[in-house]
């Protein structure tokens, strides 16, 4: 039984009301890469569902995101943009229109947030690299730190992150190890006081550095 659930990704599932929670828990359920678990500390993806994002919202990532801090899917009829860069800070690596939330895209954006990867709308990905413009004018360039300081290593892994690829398939194609990339990511994330790994693509992109 532990071998098979050591396959399988274990999703956590919040949401605002009882009727969207069983919702998507039944979906979830329906896939046999995953299993539901009943807590966010139990889980490698948390995926979190809300009309809505308001700014008690927010709050309630930021504190899930302490307590637990593992990768979030937002699935959310409406994200204003400006506050996409607090969502991302709360670990969201993927945001879902519940529209376009089919059984398909849930699953998808599920198992690439397992794997470190990220899904973004354009628009909001848009938003999120003017955000990032403004730390880094605001908060990196005065202490010195730009995108001038990137490796080539890191701009290769940043490159891949950018085109959708996730940690294992980053190894494969540059022909790393797992923990290489990890470390990588990690690298710059701390450098340049970044939040995660969507946090860093969009800085890169921004530089202009990929």
């Amino acid at each position: 039984m532990w071998e098979i659930l050591m396959d399988r990704v274990r999703v956590a599932v919040q949401a605002a009301d009882p009727i969207t929670l069983a919702g998507l828990v039944s979906c979830l359920k329906s896939r046999s890469e995953l299993f539901v678990v009943p807590s966010p500390a139990e889980a490698d993806v948390v995926v979190f569902a809300a009309d809505r994002v308001s700014a008690q919202v927010l709050a309630d990532l930021r504190l899930s995101e302490q307590q637990v801090s593992v990768p979030r899917v937002l699935v959310t009829n409406e994200l204003d943009p400006s506050d996409v860069l607090r969502a991302v800070e709360a670990r969201v690596v993927a945001v879902l229109p519940r529209i376009a939330a089919t059984g398909t895209r849930l699953i998808n954006s599920v198992v690439a947030a397992a794997r470190g990867g990220a899904v973004m709308p354009p628009d909001l990905l848009g938003e999120l690299l003017k955000q990032v413009d403004h730390l880094q004018r605001e908060a990196l360039t005065p202490r010195g730190s730009n995108a001038c300081g990137l490796t080539s290593r890191e701009v290769d892994v940043l490159r891949l992150m950018a085109d959708g690829l996730d940690t294992v398939e980053i190894a494969e194609k540059l022909c790393y190890s797992e923990r290489t990339v990890k470390n990588v990511i990690y690298g710059v994330t701390n450098r340049l006081n970044l939040r995660n790994r969507p946090h860093a693509v969009a800085f890169a992109m921004r530089a202009g550095a990929i």
